[in-house]
C-alpha cells in the first residue's frame, strides 16, 4: 500500500519521510545527481546518503567528482572476481543493517538493475516507504515493486530551454501550463495513456463525481509506480489535468478552514 505521507508530499512543500538513499554506481549516472536529490527532497529528508561501487575504476570517474559536492559517502567496494557484482550485496547488507535500526520511514534505491526487486519487496513488508530512481531500461519488476518509481531521463539538468512563451497561444485569457521540455529533444515521446488515466479516474471520484487531485495522484501510483507526468511533458500531474481540456473538467474549491486552493477534476 501506498504510504499516505508520500502521497501527501507529492505536491506539498514540507518535507516528511526521513530517507535512506543508496546509490549502486555500476548502474547510475552521475549527470543526474543535482536533478535526483532535488527529487527526493520533495519527499522527505535524506538523511542518509550512500554509494556503491569500485571507485577504482575509470568507469567511476564522473562519481568521484561530485561525491563532496553533495556529501554522500562512498562505500567502496573491489571486484572480487570477473563476472560477480559485489556491490550489490554490500548495498543489500547495509539496507538490512539500516532496517534495522528503525531509524528511517524509507529508502531511495538508484539503480537500473533488478537485482534490487527482492530488497524493494523486503522493505515493504517493513512497512517503509520505497522510492526507486532509474533510467527506463529498468526492468517492470523492480519499477512495480517500489511504491513510486522516476525515470532518472526527466531528471536531467538542460543548459538551454526555449521559452514558455514561443509554445504559448496569443489567446489572452488565462491558459494551463503549457509542456516542458523534461527530456533530450532528440528523444521521442511516450505516447498518453488516456486509457489507463481515465480508468484510474473514475476509480478515484467521489460520490458527487469529482476526485480530489491528490486522490487521483495516489490512485495512478498505486496501479503504475512508474507514472510521471513529466514523461509526457508536464511538470506536474494538476499542470497535465488542466492542459488535457478536451479529457478533464477541474475545478479549485477553499480548504475548510484555510485559505488554500484544492484542485478538483472529473472527466468530461
Amino acid at each position: 500500500m501506498v504510504s499516505t505521507r508520500l502521497v501527501t508530499k507529492t505536491e506539498s512543500e514540507e518535507p516528511m519521510l526521513r530517507l535512506a538513499v543508496l546509490i549502486d554506481a555500476d548502474n547510475a549516472q552521475a549527470a543526474v545527481i543535482e536533478g535526483l536529490l532535488a527529487e527526493i527532497a520533495r519527499f522527505g529528508e535524506a538523511t542518509v546518503k550512500r554509494i556503491y561501487g569500485d571507485f577504482t575504476a575509470p568507469t567511476s570517474a564522473s562519481w568521484k567528482n561530485v561525491l563532496q559536492r553533495y556529501a554522500i559517502k562512498p562505500v567502496q567496494q573491489f571486484a572480487y572476481s570477473k563476472g560477480k557484482n559485489a556491490t550489490d550485496s554490500t548495498l543489500i547488507i547495509d539496507a538490512m543493517d539500516l532496517l534495522y535500526t528503525r531509524k528511517f520511514d524509507g529508502f531511495c534505491l538508484i539503480t537500473s538493475d533488478s537485482d534490487f526487486t527482492g530488497l524493494a519487496m523486503r522493505l515493504r513488508e517493513e512497512g517503509l516507504t520505497v522510492l526507486g530512481f532509474g533510467e527506463k531500461k529498468t526492468p517492470e519488476a523492480f519499477r512495480n515493486a517500489c511504491h513510486k518509481f522516476v525515470f532518472t531521463e526527466v531528471l536531467r539538468v538542460h543548459p538551454t530551454a526555449e521559452p514558455v512563451t514561443s509554445i504559448q497561444t496569443t489567446d489572452k485569457e488565462s491558459k494551463p501550463a503549457a509542456p516542458i521540455p523534461t527530456s533530450d529533444s532528440s528523444e521521442p515521446k511516450l505516447a498518453f495513456p488516456k486509457k489507463f488515466v481515465l480508468s484510474a479516474l473514475e476509480q478515484s471520484i467521489d460520490d458527487t463525481g469529482w476526485a480530489n487531485l491528490g486522490t487521483f495522484g495516489s490512485y495512478l501510483t498505486k496501479l503504475q509506480p512508474d507514472f510521471d507526468s513529466r514523461l509526457y511533458g508536464y511538470k506536474k500531474l494538476s499542470d497535465l489535468v488542466k492542459s488535457k481540456s478536451d479529457l478533464f473538467v477541474v475545478e479549485e474549491r477553499q480548504a475548510p478552514g484555510s485559505d488554500k486552493k484544492i484542485l478538483f477534476v472529473r472527466g468530461k
